[in-house]
């Protein structure tokens, strides 16, 4: 029989997890890689959304199975809550209230319970109950209208901005927050995440400038959207790209140096006039030689040009293999647990994601029950 996993600085701490998907299962991905054992409320007989792929994110949990429209097994889920720290849900509103598992019930049986909630649009407002993806939260946030290229339309920065960044890493900060102020009140709380909230918060450097009138609305022509020839992409000898971040005057003499340009022959760069002469300029250069090339004229210099690899390359990288960023778990390569915490590590070896239930009888067992009482 499995242990819980236990180490780490979230060692001890119990988590309950009602299946979902994206940002939640990231977030309590997190929690269980610093050491939480983190116990996920699987429906049974349903596989997996998404398949195999997406499991990377279920990493480190233990699986119970229960019918939550099964008044028996909702029971059993109240009682695991009675000895959790943490209870996680990513449906819509009032989903969770509707199966008697809702805060007010959840905190009643256990006041020292932080119950973090996942949505897109928030528990309220004029959008809660409505479907939406990762898009659909970025769009109406303002972030995608900014990402792209001038005169074309949004591109689209996969699901890592609104998912992950704008929501799962928000709805952990603020679950570990909570328990943080439980060790001074005793008393847990409800941390509402939204994507549109985490990704306005994202937006608050953009925001500043575009107040400021350091940002104009025309997507592609700003100093940190691939409008200034200095913060862009460029296209290689071999059809790989570079990637140019030489935003201080140092790293773009630097730039220049490798490039073998002469500053004086080239106009200033703070007149934004001079930007398409200068991308230009760049562009000649970095199409006569090969990315890897380029990557070696480069390397050791703060010109702040890398080449963009895909991400098996990233994965074989001498800087990612130094610091095991990746690790190679039951025959998988991820991402090794981060931070990382010089007195407390993470547990080194993390489990794979469990099958649908595989953990039921034992966890049930914790709480006095059996299988046959849920069903």
């Amino acid at each position: 029989m499995e242990t819980p996993l236990t180490g780490g600085p979230l060692g001890g701490l119990r988590v309950l997890e009602l299946a979902a998907i994206g940002p939640a299962p990231f977030a309590c991905m997190l929690l269980a890689d610093l050491g939480a054992d983190v116990v996920r409320v699987d429906r049974p007989g349903v596989p997996r959304a998404f398949g195999a792929w997406h499991r990377v994110l279920d990493r480190g949990r233990r699986s119970v199975a229960l019918d939550l429209k099964n008044p028996a097994a909702v029971d059993a889920l109240l009682r695991l809550v009675d000895g959790a720290d943490v209870l996680v849900e990513g449906y819509r509103p009032g989903v969770a209230e509707r199966l008697g598992a809702g805060p007010s019930v959840c905190l009643a049986r256990n006041p020292r319970l932080v119950y973090g909630r996942m949505t897109g649009w928030g528990q309220d407002g004029p959008l809660a109950q409505a479907a939406g993806h990762d898009i659909n939260y970025l769009a109406l946030s303002g972030a995608l209208d900014a990402i792209g290229r001038p005169g074309g339309a949004p591109v689209v920065p996969l699901n890592l901005l609104g998912d992950f960044a704008g929501g799962g890493l928000p709805l952990a900060l603020g679950i570990l927050a909570a328990l943080q102020e439980r060790g001074r009140s005793g008393r847990g709380q409800v941390v509402d995440a939204a994507i549109v909230d985490g990704t306005a918060a994202l937006l608050g450097m953009l925001a500043a400038m575009t107040a400021a009138g350091e940002w104009t609305p025309e997507r592609g022509t700003n100093i940190l959207d691939g409008g200034a020839p200095f913060y862009d992409v460029y296209a290689c000898a071999d059809g790989r790209h570079v990637a140019v971040g030489a935003l201080e005057d140092r790293f773009y003499g630097a730039l220049l140096a490798g490039l073998g340009l002469p500053p004086d022959d080239l106009p200033d760069r703070a007149d934004r006039s001079s930007w398409p002469y200068l991308r230009a300029c760049f562009a000649e250069r970095f199409a006569a030689r090969t990315r890897d090339d380029w990557a070696t004229v480069f390397q050791g210099t703060d010109a702040c040009v890398t080449p963009v690899l895909t991400l098996r390359e990233a994965q074989r990288h001498p800087h990612h293999r130094a610091r095991g960023v990746h690790t190679e778990t039951h025959g998988v390569i991820q991402p090794a647990p981060a931070p990382r915490f010089g007195r407390t590590p993470a547990p080194p070896a993390r489990t794979p994601a469990p099958a649908v239930g595989a953990h039921t009888r034992e966890v049930l067992a914790e709480v006095g029950l059996t299988e046959a009482d849920v069903t």
